[in-house]
């Protein structure tokens, strides 16, 4: 059995997939861009702000699930850039208090809509 989480206050996913899925006790959440979810514009400014942005929109579908950040148990950062690491890897930190997930950090040669970061997690809901 799987439980479908959207929210209007993270961007719409752009193919055939949902923000996240609720399997078990897991929530698998899809990987986020940097995309406003008011306007459906990229905010690509810089790269801590596009990071803050994709932050920011997995907090939306957290909070929709009824969860928050202490919840996730593993993260994947996709970068096109490694030289980009150490401000995406501040800015995620700082969403974070103690017992940080699990993390990936990879480069790729290219992201959807052309973007530098994307980041999937995957939570327990209790």
């Amino acid at each position: 059995m799987k439980t479908v989480i959207n929210t209007v206050n993270a961007p719409a996913p752009i193919g055939p997939y949902n923000q996240a899925i609720i399997a078990g006790d897991f929530i698998f959440v899809s990987g986020q861009v940097a995309i406003d979810a008011t306007t459906g514009e990229l905010v690509l400014d810089d790269i801590k702000t596009e990071t803050t942005k994709v932050m920011e929109n997995i907090k939306a579908i957290l909070t929709e699930a009824g969860i928050g950040f202490g919840h996730i148990v593993k993260t994947t950062i996709f970068l096109t850039d490694m030289q980009n690491f150490a401000q995406v890897n501040e800015v995620y930190g700082s969403y974070f208090t103690d017992k940080f997930p699990a993390r990936e950090t990879v480069a790729v040669a290219g992201l959807p809509k052309n973007v530098n970061v994307e980041i999937s997690i995957t939570a327990l809901k209790s």
